[in-house]
């Protein structure tokens, strides 16, 4: 018998911080995972979370729970992956502590990511921004506050984990204006402003006030904002923005999808897809190109525009067997 609750300690202390040195946001998302593995297993085996052994966390019972968190839950094919990742890098730690489960954990490891539609990405155009950013109530101060940040996450393409992780001393607004941001995979860049957020930002921060540490953006009381406020501001703008602009209602808006129109702006506006790949802080330019050339309707239309249509007439295809025609009627 091999207990978990050691395995799962020293993951995350040698592997994780010791030997990764994973961000932040990687050790949250591989705590959440465990939470929910180690509840669901617990309540499977009628025992404590601590009392677990490595042979009960098999194969069946991480399918099991894999299911749950599509069917129970009701989380997405993406989500179920991204859990199912954190399992596998486990019990890849533990194949090299635990040889004497070695059935069992290769078993585990054998479970296959589920596939999914990669659906078209959603973003805004630019007039459905402008009521967007017109929503805010500026003259509160979390209107004011909201507005700002709205700027900067339209024009910047910051995910929402870097957003909220922005202090005052990472915004430049003099000569080469620009904000900093540590991204995924600890990688650094920074992104030039426009004059119309530095005008923005300029404003905001002359009211904000605060030292160079303090969240840029900050709750009332000045502790950084969680994603769930985040969200929820911007939940409360766009439902308001819907009230003058029918296209909105019929889009799913989030944080992301603000992302998603930064990108799509520099694509419509002859932006080469590398560049918009360092913008966003992308690993490769191609997974950049994959997402939003396929969503650009624009840049296909020159596509065809381009091409010299073959010089064809129509035809009629006639089987000349019944039964090929009833097969091909199938």
């Amino acid at each position: 018998m091999s207990a978990f609750a050691p395995l799962l300690q020293s993951f995350f202390t040698e592997r994780l911080f010791g030997q990764r040195r994973a961000s932040v946001h990687t050790v949250a998302g591989y705590r959440d995972t465990f939470r929910l593995l180690l509840r669901f297993a617990a309540t499977r085996a009628g025992t404590a979370p601590s009392d677990l052994d490595i042979g009960q966390i098999d194969a069946p019972l991480v399918s099991a729970f894999l299911d749950h968190l599509e069917h129970g839950r009701g989380n997405s094919v993406r989500t179920r992956n991204n859990r199912l990742a954190a399992v596998h890098s486990l019990f890849s730690y533990a194949a090299l502590r635990h040889p004497e489960h070695a059935a069992t954990i290769q078993r585990v490891l054998a479970i296959p990511a589920k596939r999914y539609e990669h659906n078209l990405v959603s973003y805004l155009t630019e007039a459905e921004v402008d009521v967007l950013l017109a929503s805010p109530d500026r003259a509160t101060w979390t209107g004011r506050r909201d507005h700002a940040m709205l700027v900067l996450t339209v024009q910047t393409g910051l995910r929402i984990s870097e957003l909220i992780s922005l202090t005052i001393s990472d915004v430049t607004l003099g000569t080469g204006a620009n904000v900093h941001c540590l991204g995924k995979g600890r990688k650094e860049r920074a992104t030039p402003l426009t004059p119309l957020t530095v005008r923005v930002l300029r404003v905001w921060l002359a009211e904000r006030g605060g030292l160079p540490p303090d969240p840029l953006f900050s709750t009332i009381t000045g502790r950084p904002l969680s994603r769930d406020a985040v969200e929820h501001r911007l939940a409360r703008h766009v439902a308001t923005a819907r009230v003058t602009c029918a296209s909105l209602r019929s889009k799913q808006v989030g944080m992301h999808t603000l992302r998603h129109s930064a990108a799509m702006r520099l694509l419509e506006s002859g932006t080469d897809v590398t560049v918009i790949a360092l913008w966003l802080g992308h690993e490769h330019p191609s997974t950049t190109g994959r997402i939003y050339l396929h969503a650009d309707m624009t840049q296909k239309q020159k596509a065809i525009n381009r091409v010299t249509p073959p010089g064809t007439t129509p035809g009629r295809y006639r089987p000349s067997d019944t039964l090929l025609a009833f097969l091909d009627g199938l």
